[in-house]
């Protein structure tokens, strides 16, 4: 079980200190995202002409494509420093307060999961991304009043899994919003060779293609991936990831040629097994699995979903074909209903 956690578990603590030591530390370094580098590339140059704080920037998509490494990179290239917090720690304004007192000119704050910040954090922060001023209401009814605190320019910058939850004044208050897109097996490829390099680990060609194949489209798992095949060969092998030893590896860690792990192949079973390929709901799904709804639809339905291995009707997930034949099966005709031409055939 701790080897598969070293794979699977990619929201954890371990996991942000892995891709902490692997991340990119100038834009140039930047593997993937070749448009965003771009845009960003010209924002930076006109900056640093005019002399101007870099504006706000939100940079949404699913988890691990690289939101937080776009956010620490730009402080390097103003040579400026960062201050970094997310959503839910920000419970209230006086959490703010802090951050916002603290920036200096040109600096940048980061705020992850931006769109879990309560209402009134949200208004809190208007005048200070628009004015660069805060304004501090001290006593209580009619001994009230307001104080008006200027601050330095500084640069917000928002990462978010869940854009359609910020409000839509808050997303207006962004001059850049970025879309980050999932990575082709060749930028994955890449990215697992530059960071075997940073880990002093040999690797082959060949198997880093098997590991960015198997790495879902998103660097932090290829990270997981390469990690997990770097014990394995200095533990079973000569301490190089060649072919065999990384297949080796990802077959240990229950990753098959798919990508898919086993909380991914146990929702297949209990949606082609269980509910005979469906319609089922996604709280009857996550209560089969005993896993909270949000894991559920936050962490597995993507990449099934994107990998057309199910398919969301209006009266719940369907498995389609590629389901079947990845699990060994026969296929279940669809009802007429919940039938969408090409996934079914």
């Amino acid at each position: 079980m701790a080897r598969q956690a070293i794979v699977q578990s990619n929201g954890d603590e371990e996991s942000r200190r892995r891709d902490a030591a692997l991340r990119p530390r100038w834009l140039r370094e930047v593997i993937g995202q070749k448009a965003i580098v771009q845009r960003l590339s010209i924002v930076l140059n006109a900056c640093k002409k005019l002399k101007e704080p870099l504006s706000h920037i939100l940079f949404d998509g699913p988890p691990g494509l690289g939101k937080t490494t776009f956010a620490t990179v730009l402080p390097n290239e103003l040579g400026t420093s960062i201050q970094m917090t997310s959503g839910p720690a920000l419970s209230k304004p006086a959490d703010l307060l802090p951050f916002l007192t603290n920036v200096e000119e040109g600096s940048i704050l980061f705020i992850d999961e931006i769109h879990r910040m309560p209402r009134v954090v949200e208004e809190f922060i208007y005048p200070a991304m628009e004015d660069f001023r805060i304004d501090i209401v001290l006593g209580e009814g009619m001994n009230a009043r307001t104080i008006n605190l200027r601050l330095k320019p500084f640069t917000l910058i928002g990462a978010t899994t869940r854009s359609g939850m910020l409000s839509g004044p808050m997303r207006d208050r962004f001059k850049m919003h970025e879309h980050l897109e999932y990575y082709s097996v060749e930028e994955l490829a890449e990215i697992i060779r530059i960071n075997a390099r940073k880990l002093q680990t040999p690797i082959s060609e060949d198997a880093a293609l098997e590991l960015a194949r198997r790495s879902r489209g998103t660097p932090r798992v290829a990270n997981a991936r390469l990690w997990w095949a770097r014990h394995y060969a200095a533990s079973e092998a000569d301490g190089q990831i060649t072919l065999d030893v990384a297949r080796a590896a990802l077959d240990m860690a229950e990753v098959d040629r798919d990508g898919l792990d086993k909380q991914d192949r146990r929702y297949l079973e209990l949606l082609v097994g269980v509910h005979n390929g469906g319609p089922a709901g996604v709280e009857s799904l996550a209560a089969s699995m005993t896993l909270p709804v949000d894991t559920l639809s936050d962490e597995i339905e993507p990449y099934l979903l994107r990998e057309q291995f199910i398919v969301r009707t209006p009266r719940g997930r369907m498995a389609t074909a590629r389901a079947y034949q990845v699990l060994g099966r026969p296929m279940k005709p669809a009802p007429a209903e919940d039938r969408q031409p090409g996934l079914f055939d």
